[in-house]
C-alpha cells in the first residue's frame, strides 16, 4: 500500500477509487465574512454542504467531521495563510472492510466517537444517495447557488497544475521512513515518560525530607 504524506496534516485515511474528494482554494478577499481560522472556516463549508447532505440524512459538522447523526462519511484538512484558505475533504462512497481494519486506533479522538471501533463509527454515502452522479450534480448545484462559476477540468489538467505546484509538500513516503519515524516518536513518547516519573520521584522525595 502506497503511503502519502498531505501537506495540510490531519489524520490518516486508506483511499481508493470509492473514496471523493473535495477541495476549495479560496482568497480571503473572496469570502470577506468568513475570518481565515479553522472554526469560521468549517462553519461555512459546514453551511455550504448542508444543502448537498442534509437531504440524506440529519447533516452535521461534529467537532472536524462531517456526519450523518453519530456516524461520520467526510473528514476534513486545512492550510491557512494570511491571504487564502484551502479546505478539503475525504468522503466515503463506499469501502472495504478489510482496508479499513488497517486504519489503527487514534491515540485521540472525537469525544461523539465514544470509542468505536471504525466500522461502527462510518457510514457509506452509497447507503444514502442514489448514486455519484447525484452527488456530483448536488455538489455543482451547491457552489452554484453559493455564488461560483463552475469551470469543469479533466484530470490531465489537474495533473499539470499539481505539477507545477511547488508550494505544496504532498509527497510519498516509503516504509522504512515510516517505520524510522514511528521508532522516533515511541523513543520521545517513552523519554517523556521517564521525565515526568523523574520529576514525580523528586517531589515525592522532597515532601519526605519536608
Amino acid at each position: 500500500m502506497t503511503l502519502i504524506r498531505r501537506f495540510t496534516g490531519g489524520g490518516t485515511v486508506v483511499v481508493d477509487q470509492d473514496t471523493l474528494f473535495t477541495s476549495l482554494i479560496m482568497q480571503h478577499q473572496s469570502l470577506p465574512g468568513v475570518e481565515p481560522y479553522p472554526r469560521p472556516v468549517m462553519r461555512y463549508t459546514e453551511h455550504l454542504y448542508d444543502t448537498v447532505f442534509g437531504r440524506h440524512g440529519p447533516f452535521h459538522l461534529r467537532e472536524n467531521d462531517y456526519c450523518f447523526g453519530d456516524v461520520k462519511f467526510g473528514g476534513n484538512a486545512q492550510a491557512i495563510t494570511k491571504d487564502r484558505w484551502l479546505h478539503h475533504t475525504s468522503l466515503l462512497w463506499d469501502f472495504q472492510q478489510p482496508r479499513m481494519a488497517l486504519l489503527k486506533h487514534p491515540d485521540r479522538q472525537p469525544e461523539y466517537r465514544q470509542g468505536r471501533d471504525h466500522l461502527d463509527f462510518v457510514v457509506r454515502l452509497k447507503d444514502r444517495l442514489p448514486c455519484r452522479a447525484t452527488l456530483a450534480d448536488q455538489l455543482c448545484s451547491s457552489l452554484e447557488a453559493a455564488g461560483f462559476c463552475l469551470q469543469e477540468s479533466c484530470l490531465a489538467e489537474a495533473e499539470e497544475a499539481l505539477a507545477a505546484n511547488k508550494l505544496c509538500g504532498t509527497r510519498q513516503l516509503e516504509w522504512p521512513q515510516v517505520l524510522a519515524e514511528e521508532r522516533q516518536r515511541l523513543q520521545q513518547e517513552q523519554g517523556q515518560g521517564q521525565h515526568q516519573d523523574q520529576g514525580l520521584n523528586a517531589a515525592t522525595a522532597g515532601t519526605s525530607q519536608a
